[in-house]
């Protein structure tokens, strides 16, 4: 049934000449001027016909429609049949069928039509013109699931005749992008200039993809226009004609499509209001019930905000129930129009189980939601952030909702992605302990960073957090912090990556460090050798391992300085020509991996090491690409370190002599003891069997 508004008819009068209409054809109609009275100047048959008994609404409806066409309708002109300007039918389909990737994308379009047609009245008004404005400035929007029809009001500006044709009639045309560019050329108006949301004039036709006729009712606020109905069905053409019904303002009736009567639900509708335009800066209202409660809280002052309204405001953008561990709000004008809110969440979705989160940050313009959950926005390390970021200067494609990847958006990118680490750093001196508990959570984020985001690995680098040798466990320090503690002639920074803090203390490769009284980073996570290697170094100090060859050369500065101290009896260790013999016999009975069997220049109280090995991170990955693979994964060759002054090394000396086949038994287990050592032992239970000769062996001495 069609929607006819009677604003600007007198609701008694017209209730009056139903009651006669009716009577006259010998029907009643019981309560039926008493129904319109209440609905008021803003009935419309779709609201007052059910107030009516089931029997007469029928001929309330038809008298209804006869009363307003003679009142309205019929000293007015025949409608005007025009042509597109420069466009076709088949863009008209583009537009309607393949532009925008979701159908629900036409609510937030015209939203934001009627947002710049009250803004434009807004400003009219601020600048004291003569404009006819006695409505509320609001939106208001109905669901009529009966008739099939949604419908779209503002109070705002409205259009005259020549805008109609100009705005409507021309695809890609948009008025305010116009009057952005009029307003510009104004040295007092730019501000308000800004807060004009469309940028293309494409925005009205998306309603074609729900609807297949589109009218609009349209009355300027230039005091004196005429009212106009504007219509097309979008296959090319349009009709134009004055309305005597059309109020100030803007109201767009879509009958929506047979294939899109979910549009016709107010709860769907009311959940599309909320995600894309909830933070327009005026009212909304779905069938008379507000709709836009949450307040666009990065557009306040950042020190108005209550942490009441943090935490309300983070739960609305995060769909989450935690509270905000941080929370950051950022503006700048220059280069770019940046206003911005963000938060730290204070639970690890991904480490409780669930998959690989989206983005957390929204994109906005001007209060309008272009891309949620933006991708392309942030780095993918910084995935963990959820808030809003919303600028005036995007780029944006004819649909608004795919960024172009230009030099504005990578710079909005470089901009926001170093205010966050910069953010982070000031509450990592601001509160230690608190920012300690937020790397327990978030660290894994954190080194992420380190390994992809080169551009700003050194700064992200200052953000990561270890234990070491000589603090206590679970206490945390910076990398500055270590490198602030080193002695002058310390050249590197050392790091030993262990599963748990006590292998590493118990580590034969930390050893000769914690006798010599230095610092030794514990590195727990997975990802910890990756980023070592990533990062390479910090502050002019190389990151090296104390498992890799590169300490050779302190340890055996250690070394020569511990033996020329050293009052032990030179005699109790191997000569020269038993090391040779041992060493060559060993790398005969060991075989691959082993590639060298030499006497160890570090301090250790273990018979023998491995050194030069394949990173443990690496073999783990490689296993795990190797999924169920039943092939082994061969050991890379490493070389292997003994200890002379050790009564297991001097023992395996004297028994290859007499007992060659347990001597290759214990030999083998040495090295498969310096493999479990080194963390390369992919299957310890291997060597259980050999381990119980040995033990048979032993104690049946």
């Amino acid at each position: 049934m069609r929607q006819l508004s009677i604003r600007s008819l007198n609701s008694r009068a017209l209730a009056s000449g139903i009651a006669s209409r009716l009577a006259a054809s010998g029907r009643t109609a019981p309560g039926a001027a008493a129904a319109i009275a209440r609905v008021g100047a803003q009935c419309n048959i779709g609201t007052v016909t059910p107030l009516l008994a089931a029997k007469d609404q029928a001929a309330c409806s038809a008298a209804l429609l006869g009363r307003v066409r003679c009142y309205s309708t019929e000293s007015a002109p025949a409608a005007e049949k025009h042509e597109f300007k420069a466009e076709t039918k088949k863009l008209l389909h583009i537009v309607a069928h393949s532009l925008y990737s979701q159908r629900e994308v036409f609510v937030r379009e015209l939203i934001s039509n009627s947002s710049d047609a009250l803004e434009k009245l807004r400003h009219l008004q601020a600048t004291s013109q003569d404009v006819s404005a006695d409505k509320p400035l609001e939106i208001n929007i109905t669901v009529d699931a009966d008739n099939k029809t949604i419908t779209f009001y503002d109070s705002g500006i409205g259009m005259t005749a020549e805008e109609l044709k100009e705005n409507l009639g021309t695809i890609a045309r948009s008025g305010s992008k116009a009057y952005i560019e009029k307003m510009e050329n104004s040295t007092d108006t730019k501000d308000m200039a800004n807060t004009i949301v469309g940028q293309f004039g494409v925005g009205f036709y998306s309603a074609f993809m729900v609807g297949d006729k589109i009218t609009v009712y349209t009355r300027s606020a230039a005091p004196g226009s005429e009212g106009y109905c504007w219509e097309s069905d979008g296959l090319g053409s349009y009709t134009l004609a004055k309305s005597e019904d059309a109020q100030v303002g803007t109201k767009i009736v879509i009958s929506v499509k047979e294939d899109a009567k979910e549009f016709l639900d107010k709860d769907k509708l009311e959940e599309i209001i909320k995600k894309y335009s909830n933070f327009v800066g005026f009212p909304i209202t779905v069938n008379g019930e507000k709709v836009n409660t949450v307040d666009a809280l990065w557009t306040k002052d950042k020190n108005s905000i209550t942490d009441e309204e943090h935490t309300n405001f983070y739960r609305f953008v995060s769909h989450a129930w935690d509270e905000p561990m941080y929370h950051l709000v950022y503006k700048a004008d220059g280069p770019l129009s940046i206003r911005s809110i963000l938060y730290t969440p204070t639970k690890n979705p991904e480490a409780m189980g669930f998959d690989r989160v989206k983005p957390g940050v929204s994109l906005y313009s001007r209060k309008v939601l272009i891309m949620p959950n933006a991708e392309g926005l942030l780095p993918e390390w910084l995935r963990f952030v959820q808030g809003v970021v919303d600028s005036e200067d995007l780029p944006l494609n004819l649909s608004r909702e795919l960024l172009q990847n230009g030099p504005v958006i990578m710079r909005l990118k470089s901009i926001i992605t170093s205010r966050i680490i910069k953010w982070l750093q000031e509450e990592s001196r601001k509160d230690p302990a608190k920012y300690k508990e937020f790397f327990q959570t978030f660290g894994v984020f954190i080194k992420e960073g380190v390994c992809q985001d080169t551009a700003n690995q050194s700064e992200i680098a200052k953000l990561l957090r270890f234990e070491t040798s000589e603090k206590d466990a679970g206490e945390l320090v910076s990398l500055s912090e270590y490198v602030e503690a080193m002695p002058e002639d310390q050249e590197h920074i050392y790091y030993l990556c262990t599963s748990n803090r006590q292998f590493g203390l118990e580590s034969p490769y930390y050893e000769p460090f914690k006798k010599h009284g230095t610092n030794v980073l514990f590195l727990h996570h997975t990802l910890d050798e990756f980023v070592m290697g990533r990062l390479s170094n910090y502050e002019g100090k190389r990151l090296v391992s104390i498992e890799s060859k590169d300490v050779d050369q302190v340890l055996k500065k250690w070394n020569e300085s511990d033996q020329a101290k050293s009052t032990d009896d030179a005699a109790s260790a191997l000569t020269e020509e038993q090391i040779n013999e041992l060493t060559s016999w060993m790398l005969t009975a060991l075989g691959m991996p082993v590639k060298e069997v030499k006497v160890s220049e570090r301090y250790m109280s273990y018979p023998a090491i491995v050194t030069d090995f394949e990173s443990p991170a690496v073999r783990r990955m490689m296993k795990m690409m190797a999924g169920d693979s039943k092939q082994q994964i061969p050991m890379s060759p490493c070389n292997m370190e003994i200890n002379v002054h050790d009564p297991v090394i001097k023992g395996l000396y004297s028994l290859k002599s007499r007992d060659a086949d347990m001597a290759q038994k214990v030999a083998k287990q040495l090295l498969d003891n310096a493999f479990i050592a080194a963390d390369i032992m992919d299957e310890p239970r291997t060597m259980i069997k050999r381990l119980n000769e040995i033990l048979a062996h032993a104690v049946s001495k």
